[in-house]
């Protein structure tokens, strides 16, 4: 019985990754599951104890005007795009000294390319919409 199990546990198991791969979006809602408890996003996000995410490429880091960010981040002088945004997500304090973002960041480059693939998805809210 155990030599049947095997290879089709084995089988699941290699194509998890395929699976993930074959949709980063919905592999990325799973990777923000670790920001959740801080950041929301989606349909009628709001600022937490993190900025809310919604349009955050293309945003000027510190500018969400529901949140009251660390003077590190409103300094910072930038706008979020893909390459500095998962910087981040790898480093906060590296990218952002100072700020008060308490995350140790993320390791796993399918996880980030994932998360930001998420993130694309839920775009900034039209101006007046909420």
């Amino acid at each position: 019985m155990k030599s049947r199990l095997l290879p089709a546990c084995l089988a699941l198991s290699l194509a998890a990754p395929a699976l993930q791969a074959a949709d980063p979006v919905a592999a990325g809602k799973a990777a923000f599951q670790r920001c959740a408890n801080c950041h929301q996003v989606g349909p009628g996000a709001r600022s937490n104890f993190g900025p809310q995410l919604n349009g955050i490429l293309g945003r000027r880091a510190g500018s969400a005007a529901d949140f009251d960010y660390s003077p590190a981040l409103k300094k910072a002088g930038f706008v979020w795009n893909e390459k500095n945004l998962a910087a981040f997500l790898r480093d906060p304090d590296e990218v952002v000294p100072g700020n008060k973002m308490r995350f140790w960041g993320l390791r796993s480059e399918r996880q980030i390319a994932d998360l930001l693939a998420y993130l694309r998805a839920h775009p900034a809210a039209p101006a007046g919409a909420r």
